[in-house]
């Protein structure tokens, strides 16, 4: 059983909150307790809204007690009706993660039977004790980078693994592959975007992140692969050009890796493409079906490696180029 940063910071932010709160002498010190398990969040970002959330909210409840308990009474008709009232304000103020941390207080004010200056005060220092510890608490995020990282190699692991097999169905109609690594891209590509959401909101600075536009550029390709792979599914035949086209796909299989080569692969891909003007036209009906397939099929991986080139600056020196291309 793996116990995760949010346990482990609920479990030293809570005792911490109530120490301090009895050590200050508040009343009803433990829900300072309450207020900060309630406050831990998974990220930078969230803990400071949920911490103005809360603190708005229980501001908000302390005015609704003084107003509804003193004309109404400490009467539990008085908190039912409060609450009617209470909760819709703060779904109009949008602090409604505040809800729970305010009822913390409303039944403290509630219990005490009299709300006075003193009593006010000594809540007020049970949300600042409660929510600040949790918020202090909250500061320390653990990096995902590593994570991010993994997330990059295992995504490049399954391109690779899926361009390989597109080039043994087209050269030899390989039958074998169950197409798992399909699956796995979309697995992968979902955890790795939850991730960039939850750094990016870790860094509250920062605007751009490092990992966001690689695997966006990567979800893209991820598209273009599956609309190459029914075109791979329809190729009746296999000829000259099949064959060149499997070893390119073959080629690129092995050079999926975070840099930018993608330069070299267009140029050899146009040099693909004028080869459909070299061989002599199809003569049968499954012949032509094959030419039409991989004709568009190099669309597909032209789009696919144009993602790549857009992606960043190339890796590849000018003087290596085979030829510049437009755009």
């Amino acid at each position: 059983m793996r116990i995760g940063y949010r346990t482990i910071k609920t479990a030293i932010g809570t005792p911490i909150s109530i120490s301090v709160a009895q050590l200050l002498g508040v009343t009803n010190f433990v829900s300072a307790g309450i207020l900060t398990i309630l406050c831990i969040q998974p990220s930078r970002k969230r803990s400071v809204l949920s911490a103005w959330h809360r603190f708005l909210a229980c501001v908000i409840a302390s005015l609704f007690s003084i107003i509804f308990f003193e004309l109404i009474g400490y009467h539990p008709v008085a908190v039912g009706i409060m609450l009617l009232l209470f909760i819709p304000v703060t779904v109009f103020l949008k602090v409604t993660p505040g809800i729970a941390t305010s009822s913390v207080i409303i039944l403290n004010l509630y219990g005490q039977e009299g709300i006075s200056q003193s009593f006010l005060i000594d809540q007020f220092l049970l949300i600042i004790v409660g929510i600040g510890t949790g918020l202090l608490v909250n500061l320390y995020m653990p990096s995902l980078d590593k994570q991010l990282k993994q997330k990059q190699s295992d995504l490049e692991r399954n391109f690779q693994a899926i361009l390989h097999e597109f080039a043994l169905y087209i050269r030899d109609k390989n039958e074998n592959w169950d197409g798992k690594e399909l699956t796995k891209c979309e697995e992968l590509l979902q955890e790795a975007m939850d991730l960039v959401s939850l750094d990016k909101e870790n860094h509250l600075l920062r605007t751009e992140h490092p990992y966001h536009d690689y695997f966006v550029m990567r979800n893209k390709q991820f598209e273009c692969l599956q609309k190459m792979l029914p075109l791979v599914t329809k190729l009746p035949e296999t000829d000259a050009i099949s064959v060149k086209i499997a070893d390119f796909f073959d080629k690129l299989s092995g050079v999926v890796h975070p840099g930018n080569t993608a330069i070299l692969y267009l140029d050899e891909l146009e040099k693909l493409r004028d080869t459909f003007d070299e061989e002599e036209l199809p003569e049968t009906y499954e012949a032509f079906i094959t030419r039409a397939n991989l004709f568009r099929l190099l669309h597909e991986m032209e789009d696919y490696l144009l993602l790549k080139e857009k992606f960043k600056q190339s890796d590849v020196p000018a003087r290596k180029r085979i030829k510049k291309r437009p755009g």
